[in-house]
């Protein structure tokens, strides 16, 4: 029978220098990163979206990238480090790429990263769709 964590004995290490315990308390949530983060604030604005706009996120695929790639694309004359869109074609569906880095750059604290995102997302999401954000969020921009 294998004994919960914290009612097992303490030892100590092979060289005899310190206990073996958990690293993070057993009964506290493990320590989040800042990737793990920013993925969740992304993933709370696409339910966020999803709720008023089911049938435009749910043909969008989402994906999060550290950096954006070195060579930006022929077509685009000014290049968004923040975030990417590339239009349905050949039966692939439509996807926005948002790039970690150069947003948790620009950002002074979560609340303002939680606003770039936001803003980042709509915007994409207007651009495939031919659309103004305004009209998908009321708040944008502000």
């Amino acid at each position: 029978m294998i004994e919960a964590p914290w009612n097992a004995r303490v030892y100590r290490n092979r060289h005899g220098r310190g206990t073996r315990t958990p690293m993070f308390g057993t009964r506290l949530p493990r320590y989040r990163t800042k990737s793990g983060m920013f993925d969740d604030m992304v993933a709370a604005q696409i339910r966020r979206l999803n709720g008023a706009w089911p049938q435009m996120v749910k043909s969008v695929q989402f994906a999060v990238e550290d950096v954006p790639p070195s060579q930006p694309a022929p077509w685009e004359p000014e290049p968004n480090f923040n975030s990417q869109c590339f239009p349905a074609a050949h039966g692939v569906p439509a996807r926005i790429v948002l790039y970690r880095m150069p947003i948790q750059a620009v950002a002074r604290g979560r609340v303002d990263m939680q606003l770039i995102i936001r803003d980042e997302v709509v915007s994409r999401l207007a651009e495939l769709f031919g659309r103004r954000p305004e009209e998908i969020d009321p708040d944008w921009g502000l």
